[in-house]
């Protein structure tokens, strides 16, 4: 009577384990990369591409050499919150290029100061849809100063996006 053999790894052999303390493991995460997407024209996905890292799509769907990970964008003005809306709507009709994951929103302040209540409402709606990230208005990017660090209400954003400088 032939015995069984068992699973092929076993037949190879022992597994070589690389060296180092013990109980040490190799950790090497990376971030996850993203394609900023906007919703509609200056939405500011160039500039936070340019301050998170991240690919700018413009206003196209990531294409065959961009990630997959969407970050919709858009301004906190009315149009700009109906053009959110809009594009989840795309996203849960099914309309969106396959492949593509959603992962969140970026808000990006349209001018400095608190929203009007209407707009603080059409937030909160979005909100109970997908997971919002906002950026408070930044005067030093209204004049193209991208360096330093970005502002630390958007400490959630760089961590998602492995840019915390």
């Amino acid at each position: 009577m032939q015995q069984a053999q068992g699973p092929e790894i076993w037949i190879r052999g022992p597994v070589t384990v690389p060296e180092g303390p013990p109980g040490a493991v190799a950790a090497h995460a990376s971030a996850r990369r993203f394609s900023f997407v906007g919703t509609h024209g200056g939405a500011g996905v160039s500039t936070l591409a340019a301050v998170y890292g991240g690919y700018d799509c413009g206003r196209d769907w990531p294409g065959r050499d961009a990630p997959p990970s969407v970050l919709l964008v858009a301004r906190t003005h009315a149009s700009g919150l109906s053009a959110v809306l809009h594009t989840l709507d795309a996203f849960r009709r099914g309309t969106a290029p396959h492949g593509l994951d959603l992962d969140a929103v970026v808000l990006v302040a349209d001018a400095p100061g608190r929203l009007p209540k209407p707009l603080a409402q059409h937030v909160k709606v979005i909100e109970s849809l997908i997971d919002v990230y906002r950026v408070p208005w930044v005067p030093a990017w209204r004049l193209g100063d991208l360096g330093g660090h970005p502002p630390r209400e958007t400490a959630p954003l760089a961590r998602l996006t492995g840019r915390s400088r």
